[in-house]
């Protein structure tokens, strides 16, 4: 008779208190979490007041949630401010709603119709870049989310966002702040005021690109077009779904891109390869798309950036019934959390896992690494729907950048990865700028 069922380790006794005291002491979870993984494994609980989530990593784990058992777990947690906030949007839907309303934006995000935006996302990097001024100093934080923010906007819902930047600015950032992990996650029923107006900001400039949209006559061929040609989509809909992918997809870019501007400037050598690379493949015209693949070392680094700083850090889901794994038991209707930052520092899977290094990828190709070791835009049926747009995008923001102007990093600066929404280089990265000559 095969033994039943156990309840999942924790740290408790005086390596829960060790960690509780590291936890003090640095502020930060993912200490924590390394440290829970480090002395229990790739799955365990979390027991603290209010809040039992099973937590996984690791390439079983990874492959057991995304793919062969995903059906055990709901993405939608009703009393969560991602769902109160994206209402039906497609990250918080599940089953056949959450497969027709992807099927319905999906193929405005694959590969043919991304490079078709090529020299939009040019013309938004170059309009940010003219407002910096040669040898003044910028946070990459700030200005790769103005360059996300009007890549977006300009690519799935055909509007040029430049002139609502300023005025936008502040709600969207509240939005995100409102969906950020906080003490909701433990006590879902704690008053979160102040975040209304800017909540209704966001909706009434939503709204509103629906009903122009609705009224053209010719209108472009991009998400929102798809979407408010769906018969079954009303404006309430579409507006969760343009709301998600505001969110969802500025906000990833926009840590991949920050944190890929803060390693480079940390590692001088790597930061002269990929502009020799960017000098040598594309020149001193904007770049075109059958020159991205040729950008092998930039691919490296944002590969390994992806590895270390994985924007989507950490995924939720709930258990839709009792539910077993590897012996151990995950009660219906708990939370459970795979934590993408710790698959990627796995010891067991990568060697030095703290140390940037995107060469790691020439010596492993993928028959080494291990399939759901490195999963930075999730894995299965329902991996990250804006994959293959994210790294064209990366490919065409760094190699616009480093055309047009040489980066350094200010010295002294204590950077930290921050678990917002996204989890980001915080406080900034604050990076001196050298305008080059002469580029078209």
């Amino acid at each position: 008779m095969p033994p039943s069922p156990k309840a999942l380790p924790a740290a408790d006794g005086i390596i829960g208190l060790g960690i509780l005291r590291e936890l003090a002491r640095t502020r930060s979870p993912l200490v924590a979490l390394e440290l829970m993984q480090q002395h229990v494994g790739n799955l365990f609980q979390i027991n603290a007041p209010g809040f039992h989530p099973a937590v996984m990593a690791g390439p079983e784990c990874n492959r057991h949630l995304l793919l062969t058992n995903r059906q055990e777990y709901l993405w939608r947690t009703e009393s969560d401010p991602v769902t109160k906030l994206l209402r039906r949007g497609v990250l918080v839907l599940d089953g056949e709603e959450h497969d027709r309303v992807r099927g319905c934006m999906e193929p405005t995000m694959l590969r043919r119709p991304t490079l078709a935006h090529i020299d939009a996302m040019v013309r938004s990097t170059d309009f940010i870049v003219a407002q910096w001024q040669d040898g003044g100093v910028v946070d990459m934080l700030v200005e790769m989310r103005k360059v996300a923010l009007l890549i977006l906007i300009g690519a799935l819902y055909g509007v040029d966002f430049t002139r609502d930047l300023e005025r936008m600015w502040r709600p969207i950032l509240r939005a995100i702040a409102f969906i950020s992990p906080g003490l909701w996650i433990m006590w879902p029923k704690a008053p979160r005021p102040g975040y209304g107006d800017d909540v209704r900001a966001v909706d009434a400039f939503l709204y509103d690109m629906i009903r122009t949209r609705r009224a053209e006559r010719n209108p472009p061929d991009d998400m929102l077009t798809r979407l408010v040609q769906t018969p079954e989509m009303d404006d309430d809909l579409v507006r969760d779904q343009l709301l998600t992918m505001l969110i969802a997809g500025h906000d990833t870019s926009t840590a991949l891109f920050a944190w890929m501007l803060y390693l480079l400037g940390e590692h001088p050598d790597s930061l002269r390869r990929v502009q020799a690379e960017v000098a040598e493949v594309v020149g001193d015209a904007p770049p075109v798309s059958d020159q991205l693949g040729k950008l092998h070392y930039l691919d490296l680094v944002m590969r390994e950036t992806l590895r270390l700083y994985p924007p989507i850090h950490i995924g939720n889901r709930k258990a839709a019934h009792d539910t077993e794994l590897n012996g151990y038991t995950i009660p219906a209707g708990n939370r459970v959390m795979y934590s993408i930052y710790l698959s990627h520092r796995d010891p067991a899977q990568w060697e030095d896992p703290a140390r940037f290094d995107p060469e790691r990828f020439e010596r492993l190709d993928k028959g080494n690494i291990p399939a759901f070791a490195y999963v930075p835009f999730g894995g299965g049926p329902r991996n990250c729907i804006g994959a293959t747009f994210a790294q064209i995008e990366a490919k065409v923001v760094m190699s616009r950048l480093f055309q047009q102007v040489n980066l350094v990093l200010e010295p002294n600066q204590k950077i930290h990865p921050h678990m917002g929404a996204t989890l980001e280089p915080w406080p900034g990265v604050m990076m001196r700028v050298r305008k080059k000559r002469g580029i078209s």
